[in-house]
């Protein structure tokens, strides 16, 4: 099968790798690659059985993880230096934070952006020591900016002169203006402080923003990484983490995220058998749902040679995802006004 399947197929089956041929082995990693997987994969086909020329492209893969992820905490370090000053809370988010912290998740991921999470009502102060230390606007339209400011969940990205490193600094998870309103102090208050002085969410509300990123914001792209990283999570706290399975389901419902973490789940079930039993005493919520297998259509939608497929349904979740962050009049609105400035330029 040369979509997202066979890929999940190798990250939790790796003995299913062996008879591949060579135009197997091209399928196998272009989809890994093209889903953000392949260091993953190279991480667990480590000690596979694997021809030369596969165990030569899989070395290149891991040292170049390794490389990336150490620019990554370097990248943190500079912004916890940057904000010295700054007297609150500075929390690492997605895939530095697992590397941060040494999780699971961490091994063989890719990382691109730093993202943070801060108070709402340090953000001026957060702003101003980065734009300080060199960072700079990477969208300075005027539109844009206003926009990121009053209803997105983030300040406009900024990225570093010098370094070319984008910097996403957060104030919650969520858009201001989708469904779900996640309770931002309560994120903060139960972050966990790293030996750096930076701080990482606690464990059950770092499976509750996944879901919420995912599930609840976007247009499922990357969703079988995501995916992947909400195993390997969930596999750890629950054997590290003391009553995580109740904990989990009270903070889910804090944030509002009940069904969004309960449909994650469950498709990180379907593609890696992550055990979620646990999470309802009476398995209403870990039901297979038949709209579950539109998901899972989406997310695994990439042929062998890595070019996403199933159009239709990747524009369905487009337009899903633009009708979950604002309602329908606000949209319109908002697309139009981009669509004239585009018209324009």
């Amino acid at each position: 099968m040369s979509d997202g399947w066979s890929v999940a197929r190798a990250l939790t089956d790796p003995g299913s790798v062996a008879g591949l041929d060579p135009t197997g082995w091209t399928h196998l990693l272009s989809a890994a690659r093209a889903l953000s997987l392949i260091g993953t994969l190279a991480e667990v086909l480590a000690d596979a059985p694997v021809p030369p020329d596969v165990v030569r492209v899989l070395a290149d893969v891991r040292h170049s993880n390794v490389a990336g992820q150490r620019q990554a905490l370097w990248e943190a370090e500079c912004a916890a230096m940057a904000l010295a000053d700054y007297p609150g809370k500075v929390v690492l988010l997605k895939g530095t934070a697992f590397a941060a912290a040494g999780y699971d998740a961490a091994l063989g991921r890719s990382i691109g952006d730093l993202d943070i999470l801060v108070e709402r009502a340090g953000l001026d102060q957060v702003e101003a020591l980065l734009l300080k230390a060199g960072w700079e606007w990477v969208k300075p339209d005027p539109y844009d900016d206003a926009y990121y400011r009053q209803w997105m969940h983030e300040l406009p990205p900024l990225i570093h002169a010098t370094r070319d490193r984008m910097i996403d600094v957060h104030h919650t998870i969520l858009p201001l203006t989708a469904g779900p309103r996640p309770d931002a102090a309560a994120l903060v208050a139960s972050a966990r402080l790293l030996p750096s002085g930076l701080y990482v969410l606690s464990p059950a509300d770092i499976i509750c923003h996944a879901a919420a990123h995912l599930i609840a914001d976007g247009d499922l792209s990357g969703g079988m990484r995501n995916l992947w990283d909400i195993d390997r999570l969930v596999r750890q706290f629950v054997v590290e983490e003391p009553g995580f399975s109740e904990t989990l389901a009270e903070r889910a419902r804090l944030h509002g995220l009940s069904d969004a973490v309960g449909r994650a789940l469950r498709l990180s079930a379907q593609l890696y058998s992550t055990p979620i039993m646990f999470l309802r005493p009476d398995r209403a919520r870990n039901t297979v749902h038949a709209s579950d297998m539109l998901f899972l259509r989406r997310i695994t939608a990439v042929d062998g040679w890595g070019r996403k497929t199933r159009k239709l349904t990747r524009q369905g979740f487009y337009i899903r995802s633009h009708l979950l962050r604002m309602p329908p009049a606000m949209l319109a609105r908002h697309l139009w006004t981009k669509w004239r400035k585009g018209h324009r330029g």
